[in-house]
C-alpha cells in the first residue's frame, strides 16, 4: 500500500481517493473520542472537518498485516497542529481496521514548565 498516497487522500479530503485505501469491512476506532466509524462514516468525518490540511509522515514501522504510521498534520494556515498515530490492519493490500490515536501540539503544561524539566525535541 502507498502510505504517502493514503496520508495525500486524507488530508487532500478525498472521499473518492480515500475509499480506495479501505477494505469494505474496514472500521475505524478513534480511542481518544471512544468512537468506531464505518468506512462511509471516517470518510465523511475526515472530509467534512472544516479547513485545509496538510502534513508528513515522521515514522512507518511494519510488521506482517500491521502498519504503524506516526505524522504531523497542520492546517495550512498553521494555527492547528497535531500528531497521529495510526495503527492499520491490512488484509489483500487494503486498511481492514484502523486505530488512531490524536493529540493536540503545544507547549508542556505549565506543572512541568515549573519543574523546569526536559527540553525541545531536536529537528
Amino acid at each position: 500500500m502507498d502510505l504517502q498516497a493514503y496520508w495525500n487522500a486524507v488530508l487532500g479530503q478525498q472521499p473518492q481517493a480515500l475509499r480506495a485505501f479501505f477494505h469494505p469491512e474496514a472500521h475505524v476506532d478513534w480511542p481518544n473520542t471512544n468512537e468506531r466509524f464505518t468506512l462511509e462514516e471516517f470518510i465523511r468525518a475526515n472530509c467534512e472537518y472544516p479547513g485545509e490540511w496538510d502534513g508528513e509522515i515522521r515514522r512507518v514501522v511494519q510488521k506482517d498485516d500491521l502498519t504503524i504510521t506516526a505524522a504531523r498534520v497542520f492546517s495550512k494556515d498553521k494555527k492547528l497542529s497535531f500528531h497521529v498515530t495510526s495503527f492499520m490492519r491490512i488484509r489483500e493490500g487494503r486498511i481492514l481496521s484502523l486505530e488512531e490515536y490524536w493529540g493536540d501540539d503545544g507547549p508542556p503544561p505549565r506543572w512541568r514548565q515549573e519543574m523546569k524539566i526536559g527540553s525541545s525535541i531536536p529537528e
